[in-house]
């Protein structure tokens, strides 16, 4: 099912998450005991639970600790990541710019230690020329001002640096369709920059790009959406799952994080990945639509 995580950060969404297994876990209390408990109210520790923002302390994670029968490793795990919460993060310069239910993606984006993204429709706002974002943004976000559109772009190439970076970079396999080739954003010129760009970033040794063919159909028997599924790496943090889903529509976002969620993801883009052109075939067909003669 998924997740309203619309408000809450991946490690408060993992502090959550690891609580409410602890619960039924270990005992056989229901919220409601367990907020009294602790003399909050139901409503305060049911946010807890699913991830939402709330100020939590040390001190009371320690007593809920020894209220659930958590050991004392795991409680410490707990009090990291509840001060994770409270850090602050690269782009909280841009926080209004940032659609309340992005704000959650950001965060994820920054942790991630790799994804795999499938887009059907437009080139993913890792990938893109500064020129290519502007136009869409203009359209989009018709009554921003100059300003407001410059700080929009600047956050873009902030997020890039997650690919970009020397050190322990995203990798990203991406999977484009075709027309997203040939789906013409702006003029001519910004076209064949973005996809000079993208030609250009598939030979990184951290990224992939693939082109999903015309001829190849529906490799999954179905028009699939874009999505991205985003790996963490194992460490301090391992309270909950490693993985999500998440996907985008025009008007929100979803979130996807149950095991049979992310094995359907994960068949959708390994059916798709097989069906798409190899990484030197898809990178020499991008080339040649860049280098294409729109008026021939």
């Amino acid at each position: 099912m998924p997740h309203d995580v619309s408000r809450a950060s991946l490690p408060r969404r993992q502090l959550g998450r690891f609580i409410r297994r602890q619960r039924e876990e270990n005992t056989t209390l229901p919220q409601s005991q367990v907020a009294a408990a602790m003399q909050w109210s139901h409503s305060r520790y049911s946010r807890l639970e699913r991830g939402e923002p709330g100020k939590v302390l040390d001190r009371d994670l320690v007593e809920l600790g020894s209220i659930l029968d958590i050991e004392d490793d795991q409680v410490a795990v707990m009090i990291e990541l509840a001060r994770q919460v409270a850090e602050k993060t690269w782009y909280n310069s841009y926080n209004d710019l940032i659609r309340s239910n992005f704000d959650v993606y950001m965060r994820l984006e920054t942790e991630a230690h790799s994804m795999q993204i499938f887009r059907p429709d437009v080139v993913p706002g890792l990938f893109q020329t500064s020129d290519y974002s502007r136009t869409l943004d203009r359209i989009f976000f018709p009554t921003e001002s100059a300003e407001e559109q410059d700080r929009r772009a600047e956050l873009k190439l902030r997020r890039q640096r997650n690919i970009t970076r020397k050190r322990n970079p995203l990798t990203a396999d991406l999977v484009l369709h075709e027309s997203v080739l040939h789906t013409r954003v702006g003029n001519d010129a910004i076209m064949s920059a973005q996809l000079r760009r993208l030609a250009d970033l598939s030979t990184q040794p951290n990224l992939t790009v693939q082109i999903l063919p015309f001829k190849a159909g529906f490799p999954t028997g179905t028009p699939v959406g874009p999505f991205f599924v985003l790996d963490f790496e194992p460490g301090m943090n391992t309270t909950t799952s490693s993985s999500l889903v998440y996907t985008e529509t025009y008007t929100g976002a979803i979130y996807l994080e149950e095991e049979a969620d992310l094995s359907l993801f994960r068949k959708a883009m390994a059916e798709i990945q097989c069906a798409a052109l190899d990484h030197t075939a898809s990178r020499n067909l991008i080339r040649q639509v860049a280098r294409k003669d729109p008026h021939q």
